[in-house]
């Protein structure tokens, strides 16, 4: 079903009233609460070009609505790639270089199959496990106080209890013990990462609101097709949120996307540093 017989059905009156009984915010105003937002965004799984295209298109929607930083895009395919475990470490520390630890807001995006163990990691021939315990250390290595981690995957839940408090936002697209739904190799989106990014995130004007219309649009497509619900998940982040302020969609610039394929020398906190891989 397209994004747009969504609204028609159920999202343009849901997304209407959360606009409503939202609280207006004075263009001075925004100005002055302005954060420097980094996107780094992850796909994860590459058997399925699904995880590609979610990375890429979220950290477009976020960068859209919320970001003035650098994006970065990493991904994997069949052949191999470099979105891998240590790639993330790196990135992050990368993103979060030149930008005000106890100030601005690092955004991590993850789209990949899911398990009670964490997230699946596969370029190639190689595989690897992101568990809650490592994306919590990798976190913190960042030294960002204000974070905002969404994750798109099944049984994304379990990374709650490690991530969440009032200066992390987590969002995820199913609770610890459900799969969530959408992930066919040649889809654009998987369900949860459709509702949420390409559909309510678009209008919303914070995350919150954003995460209310996708939790409902995603309910009402899982009874449809009668399925177990998958329960999607947002905890934490009382601090961080209202930091966020969306602004009007708007393209991120050329200047603020990666875009190489291959190998790139970065320069972070900790010196040079090359990832190899697909990023866009």
């Amino acid at each position: 079903m397209t994004s747009k017989s969504w609204i028609s059905r159920l999202g343009a009156p849901l997304i209407a009233l959360v606009l409503t009984v939202a609280p207006s915010v004075s263009p001075v105003h925004a100005v002055e609460d302005a954060r420097k937002v980094s996107v780094v965004s992850f796909g994860l799984f590459g058997d399925q070009g699904v995880f590609r295209s979610e990375a890429t298109g979220a950290a477009q929607v976020v960068a859209g609505r919320f970001g003035n930083g650098p994006i970065n895009v990493q991904y994997n395919s069949k052949k191999g790639g470099g979105a891998t475990i240590e790639a993330l470490a790196m990135s992050l520390q990368v993103a979060v270089n030149g930008m005000d630890a106890e100030n601005d807001v690092l955004f991590l995006i993850l789209t990949s199959h899911g398990s009670r163990s964490g997230l699946a990691v596969k370029a190639g021939r190689l595989t690897q496990t992101l568990t809650p315990s490592n994306l919590a250390q990798v976190l913190a290595r960042t030294g960002m106080r204000y974070k905002v981690v969404v994750i798109s995957a099944c049984y994304s839940g379990v990374f709650i209890p490690r991530l969440a408090n009032p200066d992390t936002l987590v969002i995820t697209a199913a609770d610890a013990d459900h799969p969530s739904f959408g992930c066919r190799d040649k889809a654009k989106w998987t369900y949860f990462g459709d509702a949420f990014f390409n559909v309510a995130l678009r209008q919303a004007k914070s995350l919150k609101d954003a995460f209310v219309v996708a939790r409902a649009l995603v309910r009402k497509r899982e009874l449809r097709e009668h399925v177990e619900p998958s329960n999607p998940r947002m905890a934490g982040g009382a601090n961080v949120q209202p930091l966020l302020i969306a602004g009007p969609y708007r393209l991120p610039s050329p200047e603020q996307v990666a875009c190489d394929i291959g190998t790139k020398r970065v320069r972070g906190r900790r010196g040079s540093h090359s990832l190899r891989g697909k990023s866009c």
